[in-house]
């Protein structure tokens, strides 16, 4: 192989002192890499120039695929880059412009999403027409919020009724020392739009009750709750049910965190399918009764993220009917299936 390489070094080299352009010079490495190819096809094992030029096929063909990746890719960003910089050409030259669901600083922001063949500008759409509601802004509010808006959310709301103070600081990383005492929503909403200006951030800084929640998740697709109290959760997913909106859930206690989808309008069991009882009082003890490790929401906050946009753009396979269980302490995951039950008491009637 590294014959090869030197002839290819060579033929470059003697294109770069003739001033051949360079598009002369990749066809020739190309009908180089054919040759090469060849020889390692059409000879048989042991010929002393399959030998010198490498010895195998397979070496030859996963560096064609690599290099036919990488051009793959730059030719797509090229595309992206070039589109935005025909809109700001446009624009400098006062020329109307077409409208389009980006905006040409979105179209660089987002030029990850819109290569991944799972999303493209598809899904990227989709998450800008996006409406989902976070409660709470702790330990999991504060990675879902940071990811969701760094995804491009259009429209991400945040319900807290506490403020910030220095014990949240450990695992809440939304918010900030100068920021202690400010109410968790407001510190959230600037955390966020510093981060993204392009989302729709609707803080509410009160509590989530059994009348402002009905009202509120109808004006969102998605909820997500990352609170730490059954009976809040409970309230939460009576609420979705109500409006027939799919939640994504986590919970976090010391060193354990899991995730799961609740939609028993998508066919998945709701939370009290699977916890159709408040558990005792020692084994619902809250984060400030038996401490968390503080990168823990990270991990279990960026799951709910991702299973977002799993979950908005309909990429792979989501957590419908599974619940992902992760300990941290043992760095062990697991899975378990979920059912809909037909005597849940929220959504046995549906």
């Amino acid at each position: 192989m590294l014959f090869v390489l030197f002839l290819a070094a060579v033929l470059w080299g003697i294109g770069h002192v003739m001033r051949t352009p360079v598009q002369a010079r990749l066809y020739m490495l190309g009908l180089l890499y054919i040759a090469v190819l060849g020889v390692q096809i059409a000879l048989p094992f042991g010929h002393p120039l399959r030998e010198a030029t490498g010895g195998s096929a397979a070496l030859w063909l996963l560096l064609g695929a690599f290099v036919a990746l990488v051009l793959g890719y730059r030719l797509v960003l090229g595309r992206i880059r070039g589109r935005a910089e025909e809109i700001e050409a446009a624009r400098d030259a006062d020329v109307s412009l077409p409208e389009g669901p980006f905006l040409d600083v979105e179209l660089e922001r987002y030029a990850r999403h819109i290569t991944l063949p799972d999303i493209g500008g598809g899904g990227q759409l989709a998450l800008k027409n996006a409406k989902v509601l976070v409660v709470g802004a702790g330990g999991l509010g504060a990675p879902v919020l940071f990811y969701l808006a760094a995804a491009g959310v259009g429209r991400i709301g945040v319900i807290d009724h506490d403020v910030v103070s220095l014990s949240n600081l450990q695992r809440q990383i939304i918010h900030t020392d100068d920021r202690t005492g400010m109410p968790k929503v407001f510190s959230a909403e600037m955390a966020v739009k510093a981060l993204n200006p392009h989302v729709d951030v609707r803080p509410y800084n009160r509590e989530l009750t059994e009348d402002v929640a009905e009202t509120l998740f109808a004006d969102f697709d998605l909820i997500l709750d990352g609170t730490d109290s059954f009976e809040v959760r409970a309230m939460v997913n009576r609420a979705a049910v109500a409006a027939g909106r799919p939640v994504i859930a986590g919970a976090i206690s010391a060193w354990e965190g899991q995730v799961t989808l609740y939609d028993p309008a998508g066919g998945a069991p709701c939370m009290a399918c699977v916890f159709p009882e408040a558990p005792a009082p020692d084994l619902a003890a809250t984060c400030a009764e038996t401490g968390v490790l503080g990168a823990l929401p990270g991990v279990v906050g960026s799951m709910m993220a991702l299973e977002a946009v799993k979950e908005i753009t309909g990429a792979g396979e989501g957590l419908r009917g599974r619940m992902l269980i992760y300990d941290a302490l043992h760095a062990e995951t697991r899975t378990i299936k979920a059912q809909r039950r037909a005597d849940c008491a929220v959504c046995g009637g549906l």
